[in-house]
């Protein structure tokens, strides 16, 4: 690892968190160049959700290689573009009842989030927007401006402006939490907007994650989801849901907010659209609102490539059905009851279990524990992350098609790890 800590910069992240050199990797599992095999609880980020070298996007895209397809097109027209598009037409919108023009962009979560904010000012004439406490959006200044942990923040260099805070809506009461979360909160902005002498102007969008995944695996309540949508709607504003983690079947449907009836004005997604890996970005917005665009007016050199739409049809595939769906549920369901088992194995801790399908979570209240448990999963075969506030909660996000087996054996790996470093603290004299 010397050619890295000597040339690349200081700024690299999780290779630090796994200090290895990887050298192959297949579904759920990573291997390195000393062939120890890793189960993958990471994935990514959750850009892998159909696997490593998943086998059908590597066949369809050495296929497309070997037959010289247009690998960048910038915004032209191509064939896998179009197919793409059709796909994801016929396999997510229409069945929903959903039309949505697809907007694409630079490849990657923030530039969805950027476009998203762009295109709502635009529409609304209006400057704010509404983001929540443990939100997180992306990198670049704008999504960075909604995004609400402070060390990603610190580092802007500017100030970051034009967003008023709201406390976030989660399903259940986290332990400790402090913040009025709720449609109680919601009914005391509302009042704030309609008071003329409040100095609250009124917003361009509300920007939501339905459930926050580096935040801390926070699941909004769809009456908290429902009453946000309306004051929106009530306000001239735009709703937004970044749906780019949690999105493309981790929850056990397509959208993690599929069926609560709820009508937002853009959809920011990207991470697990691409299927094998690729980059790709993409909002679904509204055609009253996409119609305020100029042609050329929002640009990026990779808006859209072909290794993506080709891996992306293979992953739209798998919605086909409700194998996979299913499947992700019968394992959500399973990696909950396993956190809620570590959680009664260590009563005297209060550890908390949050999530929906396979995006689960325990957190463990304390961030310098969680990382110590982190760094344990890995030295035991698990790569595992963490997130949330001071970086408490471990976050479970394997790809959607782990065997049995893996899932298992990584449960298994977080349990002895966690007694391993508890333990520790426990032999620890006061």
């Amino acid at each position: 690892m010397n050619v890295f800590e000597e040339w690349e910069s200081e700024i690299r992240g999780y290779c630090r968190l796994y200090p290895t050199v990887f050298a192959s990797a297949s579904n759920a599992r990573q291997v390195d160049e000393a062939g120890r095999s890793y189960v993958d609880f990471f994935a990514g980020a959750g850009v892998l959700n159909f696997g490593h070298n998943n086998p059908r996007m590597k066949k369809a895209l050495i296929e497309f290689i070997e037959a010289d397809g247009v690998a960048h097109s910038l915004d032209m027209y191509t064939v896998p573009k179009r197919a793409f598009v059709q796909k994801f037409a016929d396999t997510v919108l229409r069945p929903r009842g959903m039309k949505y023009r697809m907007q694409f962009m630079g490849p990657t979560g923030t530039n969805a989030v950027e476009a998203a904010l762009k295109l709502a000012r635009r529409v609304t004439g209006r400057t704010t927007v509404v983001a929540c406490s443990h939100g997180f959006h992306g990198m670049t200044l704008g999504s960075l401006a909604c995004t609400a942990n402070s060390y990603f923040r610190n580092a802007a260099g500017v100030p970051l402006e034009h967003v008023i805070r709201q406390p976030f809506g989660c399903d259940k009461p986290c332990e400790g939490c402090t913040m009025g979360c709720g449609p109680a909160a919601v009914d005391r902005l509302r009042a704030m907007f309609e008071d003329a002498s409040s100095g609250l102007p009124k917003p361009a969008a509300f920007v939501v994650e339905p459930i926050q995944a580096e935040g801390g695996v926070h699941v909004a309540s769809r009456e908290w989801l429902h009453a946000v949508q309306t004051l929106a709607h009530d306000l001239g504003a735009l709703l937004i849901f970044d749906d780019i983690q949690a999105g493309c079947g981790r929850t056990g449907t397509y959208f993690s907010f599929d069926g609560m009836e709820l009508d937002p004005d853009i959809v920011c997604l990207a991470k697990g659209i691409g299927g094998f890996g690729t980059p790709l970005a993409m909002n679904l917005v509204k055609p009253e609102h996409d119609a305020h665009w100029s042609p050329g007016e929002h640009t990026g050199t990779f808006r859209g490539q072909g290794f993506s739409f080709v891996a992306g049809v293979e992953a739209l595939k798998y919605f086909d059905d409700d194998e996979l769906m299913s499947e992700v549920r019968r394992k959500g369901q399973r990696m909950r009851e396993h956190l809620e088992g570590i959680c009664a194995d260590h009563g005297q801790r209060r550890f908390q279990v949050r999530g929906k399908g396979m995006m689960q979570a325990i957190d463990l209240g304390d961030g310098a524990l969680a990382k110590d448990v982190a760094a344990k999963c890995f030295e035991n075969g698990l790569l595992i992350g963490a997130c949330g506030t001071g970086g408490r909660v471990l976050k479970l996000i394997p790809p959607l098609t782990i065997p049995d087996e893996d899932l298992t054996e990584g449960l298994e790996l977080l349990s002895k790890s966690l007694r391993q470093v508890v333990g520790q603290a426990e032999e620890v004299p006061v």
